[in-house]
């Protein structure tokens, strides 16, 4: 029996790489802190987990949900784009439930492109992207998030030729891994490239609700025309600590929502409707426990900052998500900085080329410990002497 070659072609997991590594050394009796997960560390808040309990008890939720979801979830997701972004969506046609937006990633390319046609993905970038472009056999390539420009991407410095033939662009703020934000502005500029290049535009928004100093992050759809040219994911795994629940929905344009809907259509019988219900919850009771969450990330950022600062180690503080992108010591490369800071100081850092070309020289941080744990790994560092090389 041979695997099909779609299945050979995929990348290797990155991820999984890391949590062997970290599982190996915890194996060894060795005190891991480990800052290279992105896994919420926060449970689920208790009025969500009431609602699947209680939603889980009614004989009704244990019978096939509707093959596109509840329209309750629909209604539910429109009215929180309202509340959040001021953004009118239409529940019945600008709606898809997804399990879990990583999902939706995947899918979308299969959904808008004919094999061999082009998509452009941002470098450094989440890892599972390439997944999507492998498993629909388009082609990809991929433009560079640079600290010189803030970690945005320069749209007139994709070569023309690609511009012209792209059909897909994917794009993530509050971004992973670098922790950058946009503005409005960023989003019109967006939505202009978009139209004069006849480019379809998937805005990940997973970390939506992450942003700090009080700015709130902007959603791609607050910007006029974006519902003309693309759609955006919205995961309710890091604004609600749902991450094994495998929730999220994608809103937007009418005619790629029914795609991703003819899609699964073919491949599931939608969510189990007592997670559904349970999402419901989430996204229309009331929303403190969001705003606890972000303080509580913002307090973990400013902690980390000072503690890297204070050891002379020279970083910039992120400005959303739950990650830290941190440039690593001269004389090291990404990944021997990830394993010398797992094997000399036992910290657990995810290296930046995980991410892209482009994520070499950095590593990233999860602000997903607690505070002190966050400063004793910096301490570990700190001891490591390490920090008069970066200056050089």
């Amino acid at each position: 029996m041979e695997y099909s070659e779609r299945l050979k072609k995929l990348p290797v997991q990155f991820f999984a790489n890391l949590v062997e590594k970290v599982g190996k050394a915890v194996v060894e009796g060795r005190d891991v802190i480990n800052l290279g997960q992105g896994n919420p560390d926060q449970p689920t808040p208790p009025h969500i987990i009431k609602a699947l309990q209680t939603a889980a008890e009614d004989p009704q939720t244990h019978k096939y949900s509707p093959f596109r979801g509840l329209n309750e979830l629909k209604l539910a997701a429109a009215e929180f784009y309202k509340k959040q972004y001021g953004v009118d969506i239409n529940p019945e046609t600008e709606v898809a439930i997804l399990f879990g937006t990583k999902t939706g990633l995947v899918e979308l390319p299969m959904c808008l492109l004919n094999e061999g046609e082009l998509m452009l993905l941002p470098d450094p970038g989440y890892p599972d992207y390439l997944s999507g472009a492998v498993l629909a056999n388009v082609e990809y390539q991929t433009f560079p998030l640079k600290a010189e420009n803030q970690f945005l991407p320069d749209f007139n410095a994709i070569p023309l030729n690609q511009r012209e033939a792209a059909k897909l662009m994917y794009l993530n703020y509050p971004n992973n891994p670098t922790g950058a934000t946009v503005d409005r502005t960023f989003f019109e500029e967006t939505v202009a490239f978009a139209k004069k290049h006849s480019i379809t535009i998937l805005h990940d928004f997973a970390y939506g609700a992450i942003g700090f100093e009080g700015k709130k992050p902007v959603s791609f759809l607050e910007v006029d025309g974006a519902k003309d040219v693309g759609v955006e994911m919205y995961t309710l795994s890091k604004t609600y600590n749902m991450a094994g629940w495998r929730v999220g929905f994608a809103v937007g344009n009418p005619k790629i929502i029914e795609a991703l809907n003819l899609i699964q259509d073919h491949l599931y019988v939608s969510l189990f409707p007592a997670v559904q219900k349970a999402a419901i919850a989430a996204l229309t009771d009331d929303q403190q426990c969001v705003e606890e969450l972000v303080n509580r990330y913002e307090q973990r950022r400013n902690a980390f900052i000072t503690a890297c600062q204070n050891i002379g180690w020279k970083v910039e503080a992120p400005t959303g998500s739950f990650f830290a992108w941190l440039p690593v010591p001269n004389g090291f490369t990404s990944e021997t900085f990830a394993d010398y800071l797992l094997e000399k100081a036992d910290v657990a850092v995810a290296a930046g080329k995980g991410f892209g070309e482009y994520g070499e020289g950095y590593i990233r941080v999860g602000l997903l410990v607690d505070e002190k744990l966050l400063v004793e790994a910096v301490d570990r560092i700190g001891k490591l002497d390490l920090f008069p090389m970066i200056h050089q």
